[in-house]
């Protein structure tokens, strides 16, 4: 089973931001529910995928599957394309805000691990998309799921 992409992917217009790519780790459980892995992130611990920067001699979508494996634990395979963007502000210490553009990428997790890099700095929780999409704390990411939703009600 594929992970539906969005009718409307949005367009990368935002090049002078700074990127970063994020994996979508998803499943379909045991009843047939498509279910997306969320983490909390580290210092407020809002519901967020895994995401970073480009590592080096990695494609983004490589990027993306190795930022899956040390936030949340899960491997998988990532598709080919990006499944969408969307846009958030990093709040930093000093109270400066930066926005960045994050390329999405889905991943077919096919392994989760007991132990990963993170463990002690985040939680993890499989939800079907449609709640995923309540629970993120970045509105746009929100808009993205919801889109996905949508489709694979349509593909179903």
């Amino acid at each position: 089973m594929e992970m539906p992409v969005p009718q409307a992917a949005k367009a990368n217009d935002k090049a002078d931001l700074a990127q970063q790519y994020a994996a979508l780790p998803w499943r379909v459980s045991r009843k047939g529910v498509l279910q997306v892995l969320l983490v909390t992130s580290r210092r407020r611990g809002r519901w967020i995928v895994p995401k970073g920067w480009l590592a080096r001699e990695r494609s983004p979508a490589q990027s993306a599957a190795r930022e899956a494996f040390e936030e949340a634990g899960v491997i998988g395979r990532t598709g080919d394309e990006p499944i969408g963007s969307y846009l958030y502000s990093k709040v930093h210490d000093d109270g400066s805000i930066e926005p960045r553009n994050v390329t999405l990428f889905d991943l077919h997790v096919k392994g989760t691990l007991l132990n990963w890099p993170e463990k002690g700095e985040r939680k993890r929780g499989w939800w079907p998309i449609d709640e995923a999409a309540a629970m993120v704390g970045e509105p746009e990411l929100g808009e993205l799921l919801r889109s996905l939703e949508l489709t694979s009600k349509r593909t179903a």
